[in-house]
């Protein structure tokens, strides 16, 4: 790995989509090695040296401020969660455990309160997931959303899982590579907010070794926070419907959200999801 560092190989992917015209650079005369912008090009648009991003980059160069992250970021032309995650890696990775939820195995508890928030939303399918996005407690509704899902124990219930190796996935969702996508994105924001989780790092390398989209997509650092969408299926009971969903942080919980998917009332989707949840 060398001089590697996971904050070197996350600015390295966001200035490797970085074209140098959207950048503000002429065209270059001669080839270029890239398509995107070279560490030089970066530096001096961001105004630091070209040695400190070197270092930088490579691990060497410790806690950089906040302005300077900044520049980076408008130069990259970072997302607002992309910035966010950029800060956690400028801050390092601790290098010895520390007390508390952001290093152990989180809970699977489900707060009985939270329990009857999942049936007060009934019709609407809600549900809550770990931190790892395990499937902890759910409605009926949710469960019979991700066809399939039940016949697998409980505890191997795992949205992520199910995406990349369920054989139902595929044809659920009518954009699947866009969900593989924000499933990826979402683990590696919680990677960075909790970096000693075992949860999250043994589902991170079992769909690593199971899977090679979620490998590939592994390695393009994207990162995503998935607080609320719009995601189209196919399902084998409900037919083609379009739900928008809401996830909400659970308050006193180890990073378990409720997320509550719904269509707006009177319209065939929500005709759709009355027949799911049924």
């Amino acid at each position: 790995m060398g001089n590697r560092t996971e904050l070197g190989d996350f600015l390295r992917s966001r200035r490797d989509r970085v074209a140098p015209q959207e950048a503000g650079l002429p065209p270059s005369a001669g080839r270029r090695r890239t398509a995107g912008l070279r560490r030089e090009e970066v530096a001096i648009l961001a105004g630091v040296s070209i040695e400190y991003y070197r270092r930088l980059e490579q691990g060497k160069q410790r806690r950089p401020s906040p302005a300077v992250l900044e520049a980076i970021g408008q130069v990259l032309k970072l997302t607002d969660d992309e910035r966010r995650h950029l800060v956690e890696l400028s801050r390092g990775r601790p290098s010895a455990p520390i007390s508390g939820a952001r290093t152990g195995r989180a809970s699977r508890a489900v707060r009985e309160e939270v329990r009857r928030m999942l049936e007060i939303a009934h019709p609407y399918p809600a549900c809550v997931l770990s931190r790892s996005s395990d499937l902890l407690a759910a409605n009926r509704g949710a469960l019979r959303l991700f066809p399939g899902i039940e016949d697998w124990p409980e505890p191997e219930r795992n949205t992520a899982r199910y995406a990349f190796v369920h054989p139902c996935a595929r044809e659920l969702y009518a954009d699947w590579e866009d969900v593989a996508r924000g499933v990826v994105a979402h683990l590696r924001a919680a990677v960075v907010v909790h970096p000693n989780a075992p949860d999250i790092r043994e589902v991170v390398d079992e769909l690593s070794a199971r899977s090679t989209a979620f490998a590939s997509l592994w390695q393009r650092y994207d990162v995503r926070a998935r607080t609320n969408g719009r995601k189209v299926y196919h399902h084998p009971e409900a037919g083609r419907l379009t739900l928008t969903y809401e996830a909400y942080d659970v308050a006193r919980s180890e990073g378990q959200r409720l997320i509550v998917y719904q269509a707006p009332p009177g319209t065939p989707d929500h005709e759709a999801l009355l027949r799911l949840s049924a």
